[in-house]
């Protein structure tokens, strides 16, 4: 009589793709994620257009029989002014650019130490990003001193911006490196992902291939020998 075979289907998918991810080399997820991130760098780098910056200093400045304080303070506060809606209004003629547009393309800081403002420009072109810079510097000067009388202040164009002769954008090598280091970081992680499987898991496949390469059993083997079996001489 025959014995009845245990029924043996085919692998899932799942469990055959599980096998080829996990016969390729351990560092595969590094080595992809530092290639996607060096193309993506590099695309970046080649099709992104350069941006200049340009900087103007304004100098606030106190009147006959003002304190320094006063001008630091006041320094602070048109610093704030710098990018408002009035300034960039008197700055767009000598700009060439829209009021609307100067506000993306400029900055203003100040210094704890001293009352200065810096107005920085930026553009496609050099010259441009000077032209920027300068024409907002000169627009918040006009508007400070408007209300010197009230301030006690005056605001001078201390230091006119230079044109670039290099772009301040990230260059193609930089870019190229930024991306090359972020894809291994995020290879690396998928790595550390992969390495580490949940407990009851497959384990990308370890647990299945060695419930693969059990045989069959064979239910004989584990029968439970009759009383005559285990002992002959009781059956005498």
């Amino acid at each position: 009589m025959s014995m009845p075979m245990n029924d043996v289907r085919d692998p899932q998918p799942r469990r055959r793709g599980a096998s080829r991810w996990r016969a390729l080399p351990r560092w595969t997820p590094v080595a992809l994620g530092v290639g996607l991130g060096l193309a993506a760098g590099l695309g970046y780098g080649l099709t992104a257009t350069p941006q200049y910056t340009a900087t103007s200093y304004v100098l606030v400045v106190p009147q006959p029989g003002g304190d320094s304080q006063s001008a630091l303070g006041f320094a602070q506060a048109y610093g704030r002014i710098a990018t408002g809606s009035a300034v960039l209004a008197g700055a767009q003629t000598a700009a060439g650019t829209p009021a609307a547009d100067l506000r993306g393309r400029v900055a203003a800081a100040t210094s704890p130490d001293a009352p200065m403002i810096s107005v920085t420009g930026t553009s496609d072109s050099g010259a441009k990003a000077a032209r920027i810079a300068d024409a907002v510097a000169r627009s918040l000067t006009t508007t400070g001193n408007g209300t010197s009388a009230t301030t006690g202040v005056r605001l001078l164009l201390f230091s006119p911006a230079t044109t670039p002769t290099s772009p301040s954008s990230p260059s193609v090598t930089l870019s190229a490196a930024v991306g090359a280091s972020a894809g291994g970081l995020l290879g690396a992680l998928a790595l550390l992902a992969r390495r580490a499987p949940q407990d009851g898991q497959d384990g990308y496949g370890d647990t299945l291939d060695a419930v693969d390469g059990l045989e069959p059993r064979d239910d004989r083997d584990h029968a439970v020998p009759s009383p005559s079996q285990e002992h002959p001489r009781a059956a005498v």
